[in-house]
């Protein structure tokens, strides 16, 4: 957006544009809850620790605006960290079922986003994303505390984008 001003010199226009900010509702909406989330864990198996790891001092999660809530009512982001059996399945589904709009999902681990090396067995869901919308998934056996931040900060991009454009990314 340009900004035009009459009656300004070219030293007040140019103090202008370095401290008057110009944005939309939706776009600070959009800032505000990428830098705000609040994620439900839920901790399954082994890729749990690294994700308990990085709520840590090492780590510190809190610093990045993420902190962990026991209630689905109070959370925005579920983190689905190990391997799903279909008897949580429907727990799962519950529970974001039960979380406020907008919400999203992170999928950590090879279990969670494929069964990992339980997929050929009868009770392992072969993917979180067969019961709930995935909107990133974090690879690895199981991801390291790194991989889960770079996973949250793609995760906070996609807020972005979405509340710039209105376009819902899949």
């Amino acid at each position: 957006m340009e900004l035009k001003y009459d009656g300004f010199t070219p030293d007040e226009m140019e103090e202008i544009k370095r401290n008057i900010f110009l944005s939309t509702f939706d776009q600070v909406k959009g800032w505000a809850r990428s830098n705000s989330m609040w994620p439900l864990s839920f901790g399954l198996a082994c890729c749990a620790i690294e994700m308990m790891g990085t709520g840590g001092a090492h780590y510190d999660f809190d610093r990045f605006g993420v902190i962990f809530r026991a209630s689905p009512r109070h959370a925005d982001v579920m983190i689905v960290a190990g391997t799903v059996t279909k008897k949580m399945a429907p727990i799962l589904k519950r529970l974001y079922d039960q979380m406020p709009e907008p919400k999203w999902v992170i999928a950590m681990g090879a279990c969670a986003i494929a069964g990992g090396p339980y997929v050929k067995s009868y009770s392992v869901v072969k993917g979180v994303d067969q019961i709930v919308p995935v909107d990133v998934y974090i690879p690895g056996c199981p991801p390291n505390p790194a991989a889960l931040i770079y996973g949250v900060n793609k995760l906070k991009e996609k807020i972005r984008y979405e509340a710039k454009t209105g376009k819902k990314v899949m």
